[in-house]
């Protein structure tokens, strides 16, 4: 079977695509993330595959702030960690994990920034939850190893297909057509138990024009938490037509998670003396025993199925066709203690002349839902103008349910009844035009128009079983502009404005009736400079906000962050980062945010009184964040990398209060790639390593605050209580990953 699979390879190695293809070129921060790109070569022409993300995507001169990832960045460090974590060394990036070891539920910040204003996109199809705004990529096991490439745009950025970018945007681009026939076994192992296990294939193209090529994933861990474990599958499966003027791909790709609760967090005293505790599942028995709940899990599976047509009409004009469908379903089970019958909508019942109005019971809130999506664009391109127009609808339906699965007593319950029940429909179109035009061989023009229009509605009660009645419509209006000036071949200044509007998401209006959209005028003035041993982009952004949606550092009771319209608002900042080639075989590749981040006014309930706190800074926003990577590679095929990230201080109130202040931290990685071009059975054997937190810093990158009042003083005195809770990340742990390439 070896020698027939292989002679199967190498004929297909030998067939000619006809398909014209070329890449971009880009000279690469293999570590950082970070590409620093070449001026544009109009000489050079964009795959079939780039184009299908063209209307969300910017150019290396584009007056838009961004960075780019290739594949091979992913791979050195794809050891079975979430994409948001791979993403931790980019400019102005702060990431965080539930159950510290970067598998699981993981969230990304950008320029202080929270992930429900971060926008996804997967081929240009939103990926964001349509309600809570959010990007669970939980649900995405290993969706790594399935990227072509993504582009982090910080700020507004350009146009974009779903809930508006607030703070920055990711799209992704999923695997290229492969001309080549290739597979690909991937297993790694280390601490917590963590374990990734992976096969891809691809067939290369069968007769000049048909790939099919696919993925199935297991990545399992147990967590540096306590219990905090987590058990993701998943897959990904395209079917791809191309010839000279045509690229048409089926994809499906989904997952399915099964992940133990750790967003309850720990406080100050636990945090100090056992660190890794996780208080998710804790009950007391009959016996006073104090238990955890085995089964206190998310359980959620999740399925896409897309189809995208891009055709090339001639040398000037083409055109994209998106349509998507994705259907979610899952809930999350807690054991509950003493929970009141009236809380669930159950009768009192006696029981030997006692009145039984309270119980221990397990519950399942569950969210099943669907969402439709279709896309389509135009480009037209010439020598001066690059335009792009087009629009996307949307539609969402989301049921919210709620049932008791287990009761001590049950009262008059039956299997199957639903303690609450509501329904969320949303529905999202716009349509946008954007444009390019070369000026002169010095200067470029850029514009951007958008017009998006939201129809959201609910229905029935929500988990508290409180009524929840939504009916809102918003017109956004989001106009861009910019200019870039090349002052030479090497060098290239830019300056843009953006506006965007954003609607709230379900958790905002559950929080507070009166929650009004936030407003952003976004302004960004930078220089790019590119040359053969020195790269260097810096950014100067001043981010201006109306009722700017900011954390108030709570969580609800499913680990949702709280946010509130905070008025006027702004955040200023500077962005440095570089690519510096040392010698031949050391480069260095830094990046610094330093910024200013800012409510101008803010007022807050403190002690039974409105007290105005002034200007203050803005929850979950360090001033300083920086990121390093020394490369070492004295051949092409071994690499060792020592990475760094600071953070700096941040407060997790919008109060400035002194407790709800997380400290400082500098975290330092180490990551080793090896690849063994064999030429015999393999194609090659890659040999990663991955050493996180090398020097055992025990640090924290996220937590919560809370305040209430109690009245235990005189009456009619009010006292403010504050809190906060915790979660803390791995000290010293490690990865080990061996890949067969067929």
């Amino acid at each position: 079977m070896k020698n027939n699979f292989s002679q199967f390879a190498q004929f297909l190695r030998r067939q000619e695509a006809r398909t014209k293809v070329s890449v971009v070129l880009l000279s690469l921060a293999a570590f950082s993330g970070v590409a620093q790109e070449t001026q544009q070569d109009s000489t050079k022409v964009e795959t079939l595959d780039e184009v299908l993300v063209k209307s969300v995507r910017v150019d290396a001169t584009s007056p838009i702030t961004h960075s780019n990832v290739t594949k091979k960045d992913l791979e050195k460090r794809n050891l079975g960690q979430d994409i948001p974590i791979l993403l931790n060394y980019l400019p102005s990036v702060v990431t965080t994990t539930d159950a510290g070891a970067g598998v699981g539920y993981t969230g990304i910040r950008v320029r202080g920034i929270n992930a429900q204003s971060t926008n996804i996109t997967i081929n240009g199809i939103p990926y964001n939850d349509a309600e809570s705004l959010g990007t669970f990529w939980v649900n995405l096991g290993d969706f790594a190893s399935s990227v072509e490439s993504l582009q982090l745009q910080r700020g507004v950025g350009t146009s974009t297909n779903g809930a508006g970018a607030f703070g920055a945007s990711v799209n992704v681009l999923t695997d290229a057509v492969s001309k080549e026939a290739s597979g690909e076994i991937a297993n790694s192992f280390g601490s917590f138990n963590t374990r990734k296990h992976t096969v891809k294939f691809s067939t290369g193209l069968l007769n000049d024009h048909i790939e099919i090529a696919g993925r199935l994933s297991n990545i399992q861990s147990d967590g540096y938490i306590d219990r905090a474990s987590a058990n993701l599958k998943s897959y990904f499966l395209q079917a791809s037509y191309v010839d000279d003027n045509t690229l048409i791909k089926a994809i499906t790709f989904g997952g399915s998670e099964l992940t133990y609760q750790a967003w309850n967090g720990i406080d100050a005293e636990t945090l100090a003396n056992d660190r890794t505790f996780n208080p998710s599942g804790i009950y007391t028995d009959e016996n006073g025993n104090v238990r955890f709940h085995d089964n206190e899990v998310d359980d959620y599976k999740q399925d896409h199925y897309q189809f995208l047509w891009n055709e090339k009409l001639n040398n000037r004009w083409s055109t994209n066709l998106a349509l998507n469908y994705t259907y979610g379903r899952g809930f999350f089970e807690q054991y509950r203690e003493d929970e009141d019958f009236a809380d669930y909508d159950l009768t009192p019942i006696d029981i030997g002349g006692e009145t039984i109005s309270s119980t221990d019971l397990i519950r399942r809130r569950w969210l099943d839902n669907d969402f439709y999506v279709a896309n389509a664009s135009a480009n037209y391109k010439n020598n001066e103008l690059n335009l792009t127009f087009g629009g996307s609808y949307s539609s969402y339906i989301g049921d919210h349910f709620g049932e008791i699965i287990w009761a001590r007593f049950a009262s008059d319950s039956e299997t199957g009844d639903r303690y609450y029940e509501g329904v969320g429909k949303k529905k999202d179109f716009n349509v946008f035009t954007k444009a390019t035009y070369r000026l002169n061989d010095k200067v470029s023009l850029y514009g951007d128009l958008q017009l998006r229009l939201v129809d959201y509605r609910t229905t029935g009660l929500n988990s508290d079983r409180i009524p929840l009645e939504i009916d809102e419509n918003y017109s956004f209006f989001n106009p861009k502009a910019g200019i870039t000036y090349e002052l030479n071949n090497k060098n290239n200044v830019y300056f843009s404005y953006a506006r965007a509007n954003r609607e709230p998401n379900r958790d905002d209006f559950e929080n507070n009736a009166t929650v009004k959209p936030e407003q952003l005028n976004d302004f960004e003035l930078g220089w790019r400079h590119t040359s053969d041993k020195f790269t260097f982009n810096s950014n100067v952004y001043y981010m201006h906000y109306n009722e700017q949606l900011v954390l108030t550092g709570a969580v609800d009771g499913v680990g949702n962050p709280v946010r509130t319209n905070s008025g006027e608002s702004y955040r200023l900042g500077l962005e440095l980062e570089a690519g510096i080639k040392l010698t031949k075989t050391f480069a260095l590749r830094p990046n610094l945010t330093l910024s200013s981040n800012k409510n101008k006014e803010t007022i807050v309930p403190l002690d039974g009184a409105l007290v105005n706190l002034g200007k203050t800074d803005i929850s979950f926003s360090p001033e300083v964040v920086a990121a390093n990577a020394l490369i070492f590679q004295p051949k092409e095929n071994f690499q060792i990398a020592f990475l760094s990230k600071y953070v700096g201080e941040q407060f997790m109130s919008n109060t400035e209060s002194a407790i709800s202040k997380l400290d400082s931290y500098l975290v330092n990685d180490l990551n080793i790639t090896y690849e063994w071009n064999t030429n015999k059975l393999f194609k090659s054997i890659v040999f990663t390593g991955l050493v996180n937190n090398i020097f055992n810093e025990k640090y924290v990158s996220n937590g919560y605050y809370y305040t209430y009042d109690d009245d235990f003083s005189e009456p009619g005195t009010i006292t403010t209580i504050e809190g906060t809770g915790y979660y803390p990340q791995a000290t010293t742990n490690f990865l080990l990953g061996v890949t067969l390439k067929f």
